[in-house]
């Protein structure tokens, strides 16, 4: 390891990281990169994916170990050999991809990786739990299977343990992605609190209103090296957008009027239980026509995982009726409603979206593999599917080396410029899409919203489920609240009550829900 010398300063950050390289193959991820967070700071790391932001972040959590550079400490150099030694130092982090044992409780998964644990009651630790949730607006059930929850109460997990190990260093990655405007608040003056207590917080996200509101500074990341580091009162967003992507970016998603037409999805009176077998739809109904994007929102665990899984006949419905083009296609398999040019855009791209063992071109021909010219009799024509893996990743910019890369490689924005390339492929008339967005940089949610919209003008109907509300309120034609498995509220997006529908998202029904 090449030794790069220690930088002198009056009063050392609590964080530096100096002359950092990590190569891949084929790849260099991070390329001399020097960053530091100061004590009591929110300090923002911004970059496209793949911009090595990730990789800069599990080098100081000790999951990957640097080629060359160094970290230090309170201004003593230090070598983390694995995540242990930076937990022991007080460092903490929330994966994009998480790390929860899906078999074990919400306590368990707590407990998980604490060297000298004394003997804790259970009711102490649930307690301790529940009191942590309030605290930070994190609602989740200490006693539930982590295989039970849906990705945001997963994610919600992941933010509670590092608030119960008292970490010093906090990581934070997409943390906001599945709360309310309210919940972001309250959780932004949580942050704000930890680092006035002399916590050092990095912020790794793709939302440049909540760095501008937040972030102490700001660091951006292009292709594996700093572009620049700004004081917030520096900063604008489209000065930030441009070094992210080193060119000119449109923040505003262009909507041409388009008329809608015959109804392509119908739901009539939908009821579910979840994986615990409680209710989890009560009596949805709604309706998306051609050329139209009805937006859902909603806090994650009150119903958006289930009705998705419904439609698409991942999930059985105990009663009420699921119609496409007026066929009733309740409790149909799977495969059966793909058939009816139906594509989904899955909540968790890489456990449901795509196999990670297999390569780019596989995962490309995933919907096609048995159909002509793809294949011939029981056989796979290879060359068919070298020319469509091909003509996908140029149209669709993935970034890869070359089309037989695994795709656990490729980074969040590719993987899910993959995912869309697949599915609307084949010209669907319904899409079906869970958080498209979900921890994607500015110009990867600029590629994804741009094809929601291109599909709309083609006249394809969308269902679009998220808990960001500003995408919601950025696509959707109307928009529905769900609140504890039921649709409280539809709304047309042309001057709607951005307050009412937080209200709403939160249970505060105060306010009657209008049908539109």
């Amino acid at each position: 390891m090449t030794r790069v010398s220690k930088p002198i300063y009056q009063d050392p950050p609590l964080v530096q990281m100096v002359g950092i390289t990590k190569r891949f193959p084929g790849v260099v991820a991070n390329d001399r990169v020097s960053f530091e967070v100061r004590r009591g700071e929110i300090h923002a790391l911004l970059g496209e994916n793949g911009a090595g932001k990730s990789t800069l972040m599990k080098i100081l959590y000790g999951f990957y170990r640097p080629d060359e550079g160094e970290i230090y400490l309170d201004g003593r150099r230090v070598v983390f050999r694995s995540p242990r030694d930076a937990i022991a130092h007080g460092i903490g982090m929330v994966f994009q991809h998480f790390t929860l044992v899906p078999s074990l409780s919400v306590m368990e998964n707590l407990l998980m990786g604490m060297d000298s644990c004394p003997f804790v009651l259970r009711q102490d630790l649930a307690r301790r739990i529940e009191e942590l949730s309030r605290r930070y607006g994190l609602q989740v059930d200490p006693r539930a299977k982590v295989w039970q929850l849906s990705v945001g109460e997963q994610q919600r997990v992941e933010v509670l343990k590092l608030l119960y190990r008292e970490a010093r260093i906090l990581i934070l990655d997409e943390p906001t992605s599945v709360l309310t405007p309210l919940e972001v608040r309250n959780l932004f003056s949580t942050l704000r609190q930890l680092a006035s207590e002399g916590r050092s917080i990095v912020l790794i996200t793709h939302k440049l209103d909540e760095v501008m509101a937040l972030a102490d500074r700001i660091t951006v990341l292009r292709a594996g090296r700093v572009v620049g580091t700004l004081e917030r009162a520096q900063a604008t967003k489209e000065e930030l957008a441009r070094m992210m992507v080193g060119r000119e970016t449109s923040l505003q998603t262009t909507r041409d009027p388009v008329p809608p037409g015959p109804v392509v999805l119908e739901v009539e009176n939908l009821q579910a239980r979840n994986d615990r077998g409680l209710p989890a739809l009560r009596g949805i109904s709604f309706e998306v026509r051609a050329g139209e994007i009805f937006g859902i929102g909603g806090v994650a665990g009150n119903g958006q995982r289930e009705l998705g899984e419904v439609i698409m006949g991942l999930r059985p419905a105990t009663s009420g009726r699921v119609r496409i083009l007026g066929r009733d296609v309740t409790n149909r398999s799977p495969m059966e409603i793909l058939r009816y040019g139906v594509s989904y855009i899955p909540e968790d791209r890489l456990k449901m979206g795509v196999a990670p063992g297999l390569s780019v071109r596989e995962n490309l021909l995933l919907r096609y593999y048995n159909t002509p010219p793809y294949c011939r009799g029981p056989l796979l024509d290879f060359a068919a599917a070298r020319s469509l893996a091909d003509h996908l990743i140029a149209q669709f910019g993935i970034l890869v080396p070359d089309r037989e890369v695994p795709v656990r490689f490729l980074s969040g924005g590719n993987l899910q410029r993959l995912i869309l390339a697949r599915e609307i492929h084949i010209a669907p008339r319904l899409i079906v899409a869970f958080h498209p967005t979900r921890g994607l940089d500015v110009a990867a949610t600029e590629a994804t919203h741009r094809i929601l919209m291109e599909q709309r003008k083609a006249g394809t109907a969308i269902l679009l489920i998220s808990e960001d509300l500003d995408e919601i309120l950025t696509l959707s034609d109307r928009i529905g609240v769900m609140h504890e498995g039921e649709i409280v509220g539809v709304f047309p997006r042309e001057g709607v009550d951005l307050e009412e529908i937080a209200l709403l998202m939160a249970g505060e029904r105060r306010i009657p829900a209008r049908v539109f």
